[in-house]
């Protein structure tokens, strides 16, 4: 359970984290990372377990009847990416408070931050191939958000640009998950991994091409290069978290977790041996080009990717462990650069490493950390990234594909490590020579140091005291591929040909920096743009084209276009049907009454004067007659649970249309052409008659099916409630209604999002205000309370009588509606409704009532009793519903504030009708 606990935490972390901003304003970031280290504390606890080679494992059903679970299960190559995602993530939380500005937006910063800490987390941990994915697809998505995040304009292009590549490949890694569970017979990615044996009997050798793309997407490797850089528009803490320890190593873990499955195999080693050297040396020129701290640290980190993919594909005990310390040494060294260049920056106004000449006489410490993390970027005693990189130097040379190629991988690897060397020099020489320039710096308060200061001097002790890592690092390799006995690390070896690697790099990276002034035009001659970023950007632009095309027909400003279409393929529909079937079948002796007629010609008066009124207003009254006039029909057939919903939906949408319509002329513009009229009415006879024919053949039995004869015999006894409809929405169908009501929260959000905009429009002095209106006044205080009351009761009742967490949201929904209309400067006590709060906690609750099950190992969202402190026992049914109700009202609140706060328009009145 230690992995559910870690992992929900994390999701439960981002949840709380609006209530932390509130009260703790910035300073929540400290609470956040005490909660990060306490996950990060429960999942190293478990390093017995996992040294004697058990692994934490954790199952539940999820698609049982695909054979789909959702697994979990942690060894010690998950640990350690594992607690990378932690750790460094603590480290960042820790360093926003002094970075955020006290006015900037700390709470989408922390949730979306923490919402990425816990997809990364589920990623590392899962263990099975559509969970994987799942968690995949999801960190690119939060990293999009988390790059474009800020209102910034200049942000928009990068992170659409990172999300167009890295979603490519997840594209390829779903297919790739698709082909290994059909010709493998299993997504259990243990069990695949067990035996790489079987791949020789289907075409599962193809998800090996298709896993190496969606991996060098993510990691940003040659040629998807240039979508890391273009993310440094982002805020430097989150430049941090996804450089050092989150999104791009997502890529590097997949090519671990995988080579046990394809490593060995010529086609696997060879593609990642030469695609990770070209990407360690183009990121390397293209970093030393930079005078941009962030620019020359996003290049190193292509550069640094470059060279663990080429050392994953040596397919080694000792290379897999090289690969795993040198991610733990870039973790630790990139995430210091990044959090001191955010500092650098505050302070000094500027990252141009030209401008910070002598910063080290005002900031000396800042200074100090800089330099222990560039000894450590460049290779140099004593600290991890020396011997990390001899690691890789020495893990290299052993390739043994063709002849020669261990000595080519490792002079190209020697040459992307000298221009690392050479860069780090740069860096570490601009902010110790020369005068200084700013005359008012100083050093920042520790608690903003002190991220920076801990994850520095990591980086330099663990050098020395690598062996300490050794135990964890050879266990992960042993796990990353079974086969051989990874070396013991230490941090001297002797003199062996890594070691004088190691001095070459340093001589070569020496002259590369002495004779800067001679190299560097040679560098401005290199182009920083790839060829790849236009062919992708045209294929972008092509698909948007395509998605404009296809999308042309609803783009028009007529409702008759979007009737037309859907009414025309239900008569299509209806024509086919009676083609392929034939007559229709005899309906039931009884299936008419005599007061059906009456119904049907109330029906067709209301119809008549709402095709011929003109009167908006008539309009607005004569559809809420044709709904009302439906639900007393559904009442008389003994469906009271539809006629109240039905009910209640056509009150609504009689008060959201007249907020719509407020302000708006009070006559509605006639048809144009006779032709239209026509049209119109002979397409709404023929759907009329389709859909009568659809209900003869579908309502023409009176029996009920086995399913229904069912849940009528055994629903009762099965939830303990006896609303036959309820218990179906919450108990029997949860899945489906959580589905529906997701639905919802999108529309929700898009709502809330288009509302803020227009409320700065509706505060412009020259807009037009509406006063209150005395009489929808007075019904408000009057019907509000009864309506709030009645809504509560339809929900507690809802289980075993009329009622329901849906039909009880529409009645809120209703009343607060009407406080729109009567105040349209906000009505008193519903007026202060907000979508977003409704919809984050309903949406939570229907979560928390899915996932308690999980607890007692029963399926997801199957109603358990739950024992809620001062309540008593409840079951997680009326905890769902309840969600649901909260995400209903979320919906009805956005809309009617964007109604509301949408600018009037010209003053009422009658309009000229067009001639005919």
């Amino acid at each position: 359970m230690i992995l559910a606990v870690v992992l929900g935490g994390q999701f439960l972390l981002a949840a709380v984290a609006p209530v932390l901003t509130w009260w703790l304003g910035r300073n929540a970031g400290y609470a956040l990372a005490v909660g990060y280290l306490v996950g990060a504390g429960l999942l190293f606890s478990q390093r017995p377990l996992l040294l004697a080679d058990q692994a934490v494992t954790l199952s539940w059903p999820w698609l049982p009847s695909l054979g789909v679970f959702a697994e979990l299960r942690m060894d010690a190559l998950s640990l350690i990416f594992a607690l990378l995602v932690l750790a460094v993530g603590a480290f960042v939380m820790a360093y926003c408070p002094r970075y955020l500005s006290p006015d900037s937006r700390h709470t989408r910063v922390y949730v979306t931050m923490t919402l990425f800490a816990a997809a990364m987390l589920g990623l590392v941990l899962a263990d099975d191939l559509l969970l994987l994915f799942v968690f995949w697809e999801l960190s690119s998505i939060l990293s999009f958000v988390l790059i474009g995040q800020g209102g910034r304009p200049q942000a928009r292009g990068p992170a659409i640009q990172a999300l167009f590549v890295t979603t490519t490949g997840g594209v390829a890694l779903l297919v790739a998950v698709v082909v290994l569970s059909a010709s493998l017979g299993t997504s259990d990615l243990d069990e695949i991994l067990a035996d790489p044996g079987r791949l020789a009997t289907g075409p599962a050798w193809a998800a090996g091409a298709l896993v190496i793309f969606a991996a060098i997407t993510k990691s940003a490797q040659v040629p998807f290069h240039f979508w890391l850089p273009g993310a440094m528009v982002a805020l430097t803490p989150v430049s941090a978290y996804l450089h050092a320890a989150t999104l791009v190593k997502a890529g590097i873990y997949l090519l671990m977790r995988f080579s046990a499955l394809f490593g060995g195999q010529w086609p696997w080693d060879l593609t990642l041996i030469g695609l990770g050297l070209i990407t360690a040396v183009v990121g390397a020129l293209l970093a030393l080009r930079q005078h941009d701290l962030k620019a020359l640290l996003a290049y190193s980190t292509v550069s640094q990717l470059g060279l663990l993919v080429s050392v994953i594909g040596v397919g080694t005990p000792a290379s897999d462990a090289a690969a795993i310390l040198y991610t733990i040494a870039h973790a630790l060294f990139k995430a210091t650069l990044f959090m001191l260049v955010g500092i650098i920056d505050r302070q000094a106004g500027s990252r141009d490493i030209r401008a910070l000449t002598g910063l080290w006489r005002a900031m000396p410490i800042t200074v100090t950390l800089t330099v222990l993390a560039a000894m450590s970027l460049a290779g140099l005693p004593p600290t991890i990234g020396f011997v990390g990189k001899e690691a890789i130097f020495e893990a290299l040379t052993t390739v043994h594909e063709l002849p020669w190629l261990g000595w080519v991988a490792a002079g190209l690897a020697v040459l992307a490590a000298a221009l690392t060397f050479a860069y780090a020099a740069r860096l570490v020489h601009g902010v110790l020579s020369g005068p200084i320039r700013q005359r008012e710096l100083h050093e920042p308060a520790w608690s903003f140091l002190a991220p920076a200061a801990v994850a520095a001097v990591l980086a330099t002790a663990l050098g020395p005291a690598v062996a300490v890592l050794s135990p964890m690092v050879e266990r992960a390799a042993s796990d990353a591929r079974p086969q051989g006995q990874p070396p013991y690390l230490a941090f001297w070896h002797g003199f062996t040909p890594a070691l004088g690697l190691s001095a070459l790099t340093v001589l070569l990276g020496m002259l590369l920096f002495w004779y800067r002034r001679r190299t560097d035009p040679v560098l401005a001659a290199i182009p920083t743009t790839s060829p790849f970023t236009g062919y992708l950007e045209r294929w972008r632009r092509a698909l948007l084209r395509i998605g404009a095309f296809v999308a042309r027909p609803a783009q028009v400003t007529a409702p008759a276009p979007y009737l037309a279409r859907p009414l025309l393929a239900v008569v299509a529909l209806a024509a086919v049907a009676v083609l392929l079937l034939g007559p229709l079948p005899a309906g039931h002796p009884d299936a008419t009454r005599r007061g059906d007629w009456l119904v049907l010609g109330l029906l067709l008066v209301a119809l008549a004067g709402l095709v011929t009124t003109r009167s908006a207003l008539a309009a607005v009254a004569l559809t809420g007659a044709v709904g009302l006039i439906l639900a007393a029909w559904f009442l008389t057939t003994g469906a009271p649970d539809v006629a109240l919903t039905l009910m209640l939906v056509e009150v609504l949408t009689t008060v959201v249309v007249m907020l719509a319509l407020r302000g708006r002329p009070g006559r509605l513009v006639a048809p144009g052409r006779r032709a239209g009229i026509v049209a119109g009415a002979g397409l709404a006879v023929l759907a009329g008659l389709a859909a009568m024919a659809a209900t003869a053949v579908l309502t023409g039995r009176r029996d009920l099916s086995p399913a229904g004869d069912w849940y009528l015999r055994e629903a009762s006894s099965a939830t303990g409630g006896e609303n036959l409809v309820n218990t179906i929405l919450v108990d029997f169908r949860a899945l489906d209604t959580l589905g529906e009501a997701v639905v919802l929260a999108v529309v929700a959000v898009g709502l809330i999002g288009l509302a803020r905009p227009d409320d700065a429009v509706r505060r412009r002095p020259d807009a037009v205000r509406h006063s209150v209106d005395p009489v929808l006044e007075l019904a408000y205080r009057v019907l509000a309370p009864v309506m709030l009351a009645a809504s509560a009761v339809l929900f507690l009742r809802g289980h075993q009588e009329l009622g329901g967490g849906f039909i009880a949201a529409l009645l809120a929904g209703t009343a607060v509606g009407l406080g729109h209309l009567a105040h349209p400067a906000g009505a008193p006590l519903l007026g202060r409704l907000r979508g977003a709060p409704l919809l984050t906690v309903g949406l939570l609750l229907a979560l928390v009532a899915g996932f308690a099950p999980l607890a007692v190992g029963r399926v997801f969202l199957t109603p358990v009793k739950l024992t809620l402190p001062g309540v008593g026992s409840v079951s997680s049914a009326l905890l769902f519903d309840l969600g649901v109700y909260l995400m209903v009202l979320a919906l009805v609140v956005a809309a009617v504030r964007r109604l509301d706060s949408a600018p009037a328009g010209p003053a009422p009145g009658p309009i000229r009708e067009q001639a005919q």
